[in-house]
C-alpha cells in the first residue's frame, strides 16, 4: 500500500462519518465517499469490542489481505474505512473476502 492511498487526516475521517455512506455486512463494516481522485484511499479499523491486540491486529492482516485480492476489479476515486465487527474474530480470510466483496457490490465499488 501506498502512503498517498492510506487515510491518516481526521478531517477525512469526519467527513466520510459525517457525509458518506455506509454498508454493512456480517464481519464489517464499510464507510465511503467519492474523493475526486484517481486512486482509492483506505483505512482499516479495529475497536477494542473485537478484542486484545492479538484479535484486532489479526482483523486487520484479514481485511487488508481481502482487499488487496478484491482491489483489481475495484473502481477508482473513492475513500474507504473498514471497520471490524467483533463477529470477525476466529474466521478464515475466505469468510471476511466474502463478507468485503458483498458489501463492496453493495456500495457500488465493485
Amino acid at each position: 500500500m501506498l502512503r498517498r492511498e492510506v487515510l491518516r487526516k481526521k478531517s477525512d475521517f469526519d467527513s466520510l462519518y459525517n457525509k458518506g455512506k455506509s454498508v454493512g455486512e456480517r464481519y464489517i463494516v464499510v464507510f465511503y465517499r467519492n474523493n475526486g481522485l484517481s486512486y482509492n484511499r483506505k483505512a482499516f479499523l479495529a475497536s477494542k469490542k473485537v478484542g486484545k491486540s492479538v484479535q484486532r491486529n489479526r482483523a486487520r492482516r484479514l481485511m487488508k489481505e481481502s482487499f488487496r485480492q478484491l482491489s483489481g476489479d475495484c473502481n477508482k476515486g473513492f475513500d474507504i474505512i473498514f471497520i471490524a465487527r467483533n463477529t470477525i474474530d476466529g474466521k478464515k480470510e475466505q469468510e471476511v473476502r466474502y463478507s468485503m466483496k458483498n458489501a463492496l457490490k453493495k456500495a457500488g465499488i465493485l
